[in-house]
């Protein structure tokens, strides 16, 4: 049953299903089976989007041998998707909450896959990296998009669990890449890799226009939306990001972490085929262990974060501090006290299990200080520093470090970031009662399709 509500930020020619929920109610947006169909394809999606961007880690001795390159460029390959991501996801992110999440999930899923696709029939390391850009170009806005499309149709109480769980389909894409890799690249060639992994992704973007979308929320009163230029949309919505004075140190605090977890994920097959022998793809299967036990941490922490703040919300941001401290103490005594074997790779895998703790817990925290119309901007903040901050940093660094000490000392250095991370996660507490009062009592519906 459809109802023509009347709500005052309505615009022309979009309808809504009769069901408005506030903020401040815990409950499902639309049929929580249509709910979950939606999570599930978001999912997937988030999957092939790091299957696409982790496939290469595993093809680097194979590059690296036949094209000559540092670890310095092998580093740049895979940096060069997040620095693309944090320069363009803001403005996608911006259009998405004013036009349709769900449009723009289709676009940015389909360029990503035919860009991956293309990375088979480059030539050299310059063709290979422009390729990888492009990669990036499709990938951009999507995890900001998705978190915001999933945080709103369900209920908040399951916030951090499903965002812990959504971007943890990052960790199983990163296995499945990395595994694929290894596995395709032994048998019919390292460029075979980049087709055989491209094809799956483009056919699920087109599925995705099954999936429904909440409707856009206004951000002043309609009165006011005529007189409104693009300008002062923009400034509107970056003075009140910029005001959000916990947006800002959980965006430092996610990121000083990811450089962590990135480094780890990037090099670590890299490591095991140098310091321990081991062929490509044996490489590739062990250091699939490490990001597979990411992913289990992903949505082990966001649940266990949740309960420890069910009556303080803000005890999320101590927790994590603590469980940023516990990562750093592990890669360290790891990579800096023992040598290569399977003791060491025992601490290997714990410190993969706790790296990616942060991953689901920061994306709830963004959304339960955001205004609900500008969800997917607030987001794409957060995943701006991520990507440039987090992400870009950790693989390029270590590859910079390794041609100057060598890998193994370059991987005992970086964990340190992690102490910077918990430092962030202390101060942000300080704010984040004030700004969850702030952006309490707003109304959503959903767009009916």
């Amino acid at each position: 049953m459809t109802a023509r509500t009347q709500e005052p930020w309505r615009q022309p020619g979009i309808h809504s299903l009769d069901r408005v929920v506030p903020t401040g109610q815990d409950d499902y947006l639309i049929g929580k089976g249509q709910a979950w169909f939606a999570f599930a394809m978001t999912f997937g999606l988030m999957l092939f989007d790091y299957i696409d961007r982790q496939v290469i880690v595993s093809l680097f001795p194979h590059i690296k041998s036949e094209w000559g390159l540092s670890d310095k460029q092998l580093g740049a390959l895979v940096s060069i998707i997040s620095i693309v991501v944090a320069v363009g996801g803001i403005p996608v992110s911006l259009m998405a909450d004013r036009v349709s999440r769900v449009k723009s999930i289709v676009v940015m899923s389909t360029v990503w896959s035919l860009a991956t696709i293309s990375c088979m029939f480059t030539a050299n390391f310059g063709q290979l990296f422009a390729a990888r850009a492009a990669v990036g170009a499709g990938e951009t806005g999507y995890g900001s998009v998705g978190a915001a499309l999933i945080s709103t149709l369900f209920p908040k109480r399951l916030r951090g669990a499903l965002l812990g769980a959504f971007f943890a389909a990052a960790s199983l894409g990163s296995v499945l890449g990395v595994v694929l890799g290894g596995v395709i690249a032994a048998r019919w060639g390292w460029k075979a890799a980049f087709g055989v992994v491209g094809v799956p992704g483009l056919v699920l973007a087109l599925l995705y226009m099954l999936v429904p979308d909440y409707k856009t929320v206004a951000l002043t009163p309609r009165s006011n939306q005529a007189a409104q230029s693009l300008g002062e949309t923009l400034r509107h919505t970056f003075g009140t990001l910029a005001r959000t004075r916990t947006l800002l140190w959980v965006c430092v605090g996610a990121a000083m972490q990811l450089v962590v977890v990135s480094a780890v994920w990037s090099w670590l097959p890299s490591y095991l085929s140098r310091f321990d022998g081991m062929a490509p793809e044996a490489a590739a299967g062990q250091a699939a262990m490490v990001v597979l036990i990411g992913a289990l941490g992903c949505v082990f922490w966001g649940f266990v974060v949740d309960r420890v703040a069910i009556r303080r919300p803000r005890r999320k941001l101590a927790a994590l501090a603590v469980l940023c401290l516990i990562t750093v103490a592990i890669f360290l005594t790891a990579f800096a006290a023992f040598p290569p074997g399977e003791a060491q790779f025992k601490l290997i895998l714990l410190g993969g299990f706790f790296m990616t703790c942060t991953v689901g817990v920061v994306s709830g925290v963004v959304i339960d200080v955001i205004h609900p119309g500008t969800r997917s901007t607030g987001s794409a903040v957060l995943s701006l520093f991520q990507n440039l901050f987090g992400l870009a940093v950790g693989p390029f660094l270590v590859g910079a470090l390794s041609d100057r000490w060598g890998l193994q000392h370059a991987l005992a250095v970086v964990p340190c970031f992690s102490i910077l991370a918990a430092v962030a996660f202390v101060w942000c507490a300080r704010s984040y009662d004030m700004d969850v009062a702030r952006v309490s009592g707003v109304s959503l519906s959903v767009v009916d399709h």
